[in-house]
């Protein structure tokens, strides 16, 4: 099929969020496109929509996200101007999308994967261990709370929501001796001021697909498709095809304390899982290695065994 291009005057129109690691992901995502096709930048429009998660009118600072719904969050609106067609694609932070699409889109592009550890944010201490007894963490992060309380039952976990430039200035104001980002947030951000300290994933396993962005399309739209296929990086789909696997198996979301990683040494796929109560008194991992094109499949098994051990009612708060 010939492929239509996008022009100035007939851009190609990339949906966002306006945060600035989201607008910093859209960006990205225009740079490789425009490099791709050899086109000028304004071929590709970037268009700013609102969603519910960064609406600080409706959702107060300080109120943990599972109050309010969760799923689609941060992905609903944008969503659903892609069905509209008031957009041509949507760039997502993957760790925020749900596994499941609404009817018509698919997600089968994603760009190379940044670092996706987590970082220690501090003023003052470099990493965990240094924490004083009872010191105050801020995270919005259920995973990253259940993770901390698990090992270390003695902090003051507050919530600390806002995006990352709001966080850090809750952290300068002392609202918390420490925060966790993700490194990835903060080399897109080009953030290196920051004192952040990487955490293992061995330590801290990280979010399910934390560190890649996913671009969103139309399934009928075979232009976009072809024009998407230029920049997507197959080893990031084929680790992130085992980690949503194993959340969906899981019917996890951004706000269930769920933790997965998978990684590549050549043909062999290795994924490690986690699942952790609420409030971080149990938790329960493994892992699986096999070939690539085993990832999904490892994902359920991993998930259906976890789940096992888990029981009925793991993820309740009590």
């Amino acid at each position: 099929m010939t492929v239509r291009l996008p022009t100035p005057s007939a851009p190609l129109r990339i949906g966002t969020r306006g945060s600035p690691l989201a607008l910093a992901q859209a960006h990205e995502t225009r740079r490789r496109l425009s490099a791709a096709f050899d086109l000028p930048l304004e071929a590709f429009e970037i268009v700013v929509i609102k969603v519910t998660g960064d609406d600080r009118s409706m959702i107060a600072a300080d109120r943990p996200l599972k109050e309010i719904g969760n799923k689609g969050l941060f992905t609903r609106e944008i969503e659903e101007d892609l069905i509209a067609s008031k957009i041509d694609i949507a760039v997502h932070s993957m760790k925020d999308m749900p596994t499941v699409q609404p009817e018509g889109l698919i997600l089968d592009t994603y760009l190379p994967r940044e670092d996706v550890r987590d970082a220690f944010v501090s003023p003052s201490l470099s990493q965990i261990t240094d924490l004083a007894q009872g010191a105050t963490v801020g995270t919005s992060s259920l995973r990253r709370r259940a993770q901390l309380l698990n090992k270390r039952p003695d902090l003051n976990v507050v919530e600390f929501r806002g995006n990352v430039q709001t966080r850090l200035k809750k952290l300068g104001d002392g609202v918390a001796d420490c925060t966790f980002l993700a490194c990835a947030g903060l080399n897109r951000l080009e953030m290196t001021d920051v004192p952040a300290t990487p955490v293992d994933p061995a330590h801290m396993l990280p979010a399910v697909a934390q560190g890649a962005i996913g671009i969103e399309r139309r399934m009928d739209d075979a232009n976009t498709q072809t024009l998407l296929a230029a920049i997507h990086d197959t080893p990031t789909g084929q680790r992130l095809a085992a980690e949503r696997q194993f959340l969906f198996t899981l019917d996890g979301s951004c706000e269930t304390p769920i933790a997965g990683l998978a990684t590549l040494d050549g043909d062999t796929l290795t994924l490690t899982g986690e699942v952790l109560r609420p409030d971080g008194s149990d938790a329960l991992s493994g892992s699986r290695t096999g070939a690539v094109a085993d990832g999904p499949a490892m994902g359920t098994e991993l998930a259906q065994d976890l789940l096992k051990q888990a029981g009925p009612g793991f993820f309740d708060w009590r």
